[in-house]
């Protein structure tokens, strides 16, 4: 009885076998037909359905050309355009204008990279933050390892004494605070 059982066994065994290399072959054909696209960082993902993320949002306001232009200088596209949850402090372009003259110019130079992603860096917080979560005295480690801190007078939330956030902007790994000044890291 049990000889009876193995014969349709290996029967349906050998065509379930043959049709898996068939389609193994077929797979690798086409795999094979198409040449692959080169991978990027997380900011060459394509998604026009979902929200949002720092990165795009940011490219998507023309009051923050500047800022864009730095994220880009420095190489933090891809760190920004990840999961997160990133709180960003950004500043607009006339907040990048009260800076004295050649300044942004200076900065975006490749060699000068390392000052510019600091900077930039220093308008990161590492979480999610909106602004009824933020207390006067609040002290935040910022993404560069120095603190901000944050003051809440009449509604009105600034930081370090110095930059006011003007609006917010919810983003799919995080949240946007646009500030009228940019923030510069503490001298070392």
């Amino acid at each position: 009885m049990k000889s009876h059982l193995f014969v349709p066994a290996f029967f349906l065994f050998s065509i379930v076998s043959v049709s898996c290399n068939n389609s193994a072959v077929q797979n690798e054909a086409t795999s094979t037909a198409q040449p692959e696209k080169s991978l990027s960082g997380q900011s060459a993902v394509q998604d026009d359905d979902s929200q949002k993320d720092v990165v795009k949002v940011a490219i998507g306001s023309a009051d923050h050309t500047t800022l864009v232009k730095a994220i880009q200088a420095a190489s933090l596209v891809d760190v920004l355009s990840n999961a997160g949850p990133f709180t960003v402090f950004a500043p607009t372009n006339a907040a990048f204008d009260k800076l004295p003259a050649g300044t942004v110019d200076n900065l975006l130079k490749p060699e000068n990279k390392e000052s510019l992603a600091n900077i930039l860096q220093y308008h990161v917080y590492v979480g999610g933050l909106k602004t009824d979560m933020m207390t006067d005295g609040q002290v935040l480690g910022q993404a560069n390892g120095d603190k901000i801190t944050i003051s809440v007078k009449d509604g009105k939330v600034m930081l370090n004494g110095k930059a006011t956030i003007v609006a917010s902007v919810p983003a799919s790994n995080g949240i946007i605070h646009v500030i009228d000044e940019v923030l510069l890291p503490p001298t070392k």
